[in-house]
């Protein structure tokens, strides 16, 4: 089975220039030299008093310790946010000689005091401010040690909601644990039960498969589809399929969960190929890709890679090579079916090859102990406008094709030698014997040898056809000999048909039993051409 399922950027950093803060610094030093002089220079012009302060002003800057002397006021510029204290402010700057300078000292910045109307009650400084500093440093301290176990043990998409507060974290973990083991069961139970869901050019068919040891068979399902909605694997009116599929489900009680669909396509790509001395998993990966670009012509920004690693083997230096099954398919192709499925409610757990199903419900796998493969089983499945044409050693797909030719091939050709319609014709092709002389009710002798004889021209067609992919198969490395063709569809029910395309081929034809490996329920009722539903079993089925 394969499950579709698969995509940096780059910021540049801009500095900034520091010119424009060193303009801005220049004018800093001015203002603290004038200190109160300059702003009165510059709110009243006029005053006689005023003019003093320019003349400070020249002298200040060339003169050292003049610096020293600004820091002083520089500190006690803080009164002027209060027009009330000026006189506070001006007395210990007058009295420098006297004993008040020692209180003056000690005085902290006027950015670290407290505002007060009295002057005696500054003692307190040193209370406001260890009250300030234990809580600060006690409250940041606690917060992150109970955030931080809370984000490690459980992550907030799986955590529960709840309004309590630390009552509520144990059993939060809790019913996490218990939250994942049932989604586990919940997964493994949609896992185990699968509806294969196939979609072909005249009908939808589907099979429920339990999968708990032997496969059961539970339920199947299958009615016709309009024409034009599917024609040669490609969807052409999703809004149709869409319907169709609602009403499909909704009439046969359909699980729209758990469910598997079915693709099969000629823009769908299947290759075998080896890749040696790469043991990184990200360097395997890109070679993967780089030889899907060579093997395949799709660009890979358009298309949906899937690869599976089959076999490993080491040389004597120690050189591991891979063998790897790779998987390629158009992405619009894809998302034309899986937008249809959504707008039906259908949700999809896997997407998968039509060839691979159709070898897990016909072909039985090789047990693990045994030997390689001598001879390949060839399963072809005959639809209604094509075929599914798939190549297996026993244990993986080799190779696959999709060909073109159908049982509608043959309705248009007895419709057009008997002069009716394809859907009058289709009746007359289910009653047709190739080996026997029997004329169907409703036709003459005549017209019953004709219209073998239109059948028979349409199987040499096929059967060159089917030369054509074998002898593509066995110039591939490795391949293997033709063991057998085993035939299923809706379309091999016709009478003689395994036997006119073994006279054809030359190799071993059977008829394939698409119950050949699950166990069929008590609510399963004899199915009529139940060759058409091989692929939805398969699909169903979990190897």
């Amino acid at each position: 089975m394969v499950d579709w399922n698969k995509e940096v950027k780059f910021s540049d950093l801009l500095g900034r220039k520091p010119k424009e803060a060193d303009d801005t610094i220049i004018p800093a030093p001015e203002v603290p030299n004038a200190d109160e002089v300059q702003p009165a220079a510059e709110l009243s012009p006029p005053p006689a008093p005023t003019p003093a302060a320019p003349v400070a002003v020249s002298p200040a800057p060339p003169v050292p310790p003049a610096p020293a002397q600004v820091q002083a006021p520089a500190v006690l510029a803080e009164p002027e946010l209060e027009p009330g204290r000026q006189e506070v402010s001006e007395a210990p700057a007058r009295s420098a000689e006297s004993e008040p300078e020692a209180p003056a000292a000690e005085r902290v910045p006027w950015y670290q005091r407290e505002l007060s109307l009295g002057g005696k009650l500054r003692s307190k400084k040193p209370k406001a401010e260890k009250p300030a500093k234990q809580p600060k440093e006690k409250k940041p301290a606690k917060q992150p040690k109970e955030k931080q176990p809370k984000g490690e043990r459980v992550p907030f998409y799986k955590r529960e909601l709840s309004l309590g507060g630390k009552k509520g974290e144990p059993k939060a973990t809790k019913s996490a644990k218990g939250a994942r083991g049932k989604t586990q069961k919940n997964a493994s139970k949609r896992m185990k039960r699968v509806t294969g869901l196939k979609i072909g050019g005249s009908q939808l068919a589907a099979a429920r498969i339990h999968n708990n040891g032997v496969p059961e068979l539970v339920q199947l399902a299958r009615e016709a589809l309009d024409p034009g909605v599917v024609v040669g694997g490609e969807l052409r009116d999703p809004e149709a399929l869409t319907a169709a599929l609602k009403h499909f489900f909704k009439r046969h009680k359909l699980p729209r969960e758990g469910v598997r669909l079915g693709i099969a396509n000629n823009r769908i790509g299947v290759r075998i190929f080896d890749i040696d001395g790469i043991d990184d998993g990200k360097q395997l990966e890109n070679a993967i890709r780089f030889r899907a670009h060579e093997a395949l012509p799709i660009p890979i920004e358009e298309a949906v890679i899937d690869w599976q690693v089959l076999s490993e083997r080491r040389d004597e230096e120690g050189r591991t090579t891979r063998r790897i099954l790779l998987v390629v398919a158009y992405r619009d192709l894809l998302d034309r079916y899986v937008e249809a499925c959504k707008k039906a409610g259908i949700k999809l757990v896997g997407i998968d090859l039509e060839a691979f199903a159709l070898l897990r419900a016909v072909a039985e796998p090789l047990p693990a102990e045994a030997g390689p493969a001598h001879a390949a089983t060839v399963v072809v499945a005959v639809g209604h406008d094509r075929s599914t044409f798939a190549v297996s050693d026993g244990r993986v797909c080799e190779f696959t094709r999709v060909l073109d030719w159908g049982g509608g091939t043959l309705n248009v050709a007895i419709a057009r030698e008997l002069d009716m319609a394809p859907s009058e014709a289709e009746p007359v092709k289910r009653a047709l014997s190739l080996t026997h002389g029997d004329t169907p009710e409703g036709l003459t002798d005549d017209q019953a040898n004709r219209a073998r004889e239109a059948v028979r021209r349409q199987l040499q067609s096929f059967a060159r056809e089917l030369v054509s992919s074998l002898q593509f198969y066995q110039n591939q490395p490795d391949s293997l000999g033709i063991g057998e063709i085993v035939l299923t569809g809706g379309t091999v029910h016709l009478r003689g048909l395994a036997e006119e395309l073994q006279a054809l081929i030359g190799v071993s034809v059977r008829l394939g039993d698409p119950l050949a490996r699950v166990k069929v329920g008590k609510k399963i009722k004899d199915a009529e051409q139940i060759g058409s539903l091989a692929i939805a079993i398969g699909l169903g089925i979990e190897d």
